[in-house]
């Protein structure tokens, strides 16, 4: 399975790319610049990463998305539930609820979502 895990760096780099591609290297450069403190080499080799999971791509200096942030953060969620429960998702509920309650809202949107599913 493919690794979705991103450290608060990386995060706050997809953070950018998402909300601004497509863009130039040279603007992602330079915001980087700006947000991060980080040269143009830290930038394009953060980049090549992103590239080699096949989340972004530079195409002729243009950035391109390849994976949404819903989806990415969608199959990150499913590793997670994977890894740490063995794939359960009422397991990870159970986990979760029992640290935080949810509130009236919360468990009525569940419930609208899993009567769609059905």
């Amino acid at each position: 399975m493919e690794e979705y895990a991103l450290g608060a760096i990386e995060s706050r780099f997809a953070d950018m790319v998402w909300e601004t591609a497509p863009l130039s290297t040279a603007e992602l450069v330079k915001i980087c610049e700006e947000e991060l403190g980080w040269k143009r080499t830290t930038t394009y080799t953060v980049l090549k990463k992103f590239e080699k999971r096949g989340i972004f791509q530079n195409q002729k200096g243009t950035v391109h998305v390849l994976i949404s942030k819903e989806e990415f953060y969608g199959r990150q969620s499913e590793e997670y539930v994977e890894r740490s429960f063995g794939g359960s998702l009422p397991g990870f509920l159970t986990a979760f609820t029992k640290r935080k309650k949810l509130s009236k809202e919360e468990i009525d949107e569940i419930r609208r979502m899993i009567d769609e599913m059905e």
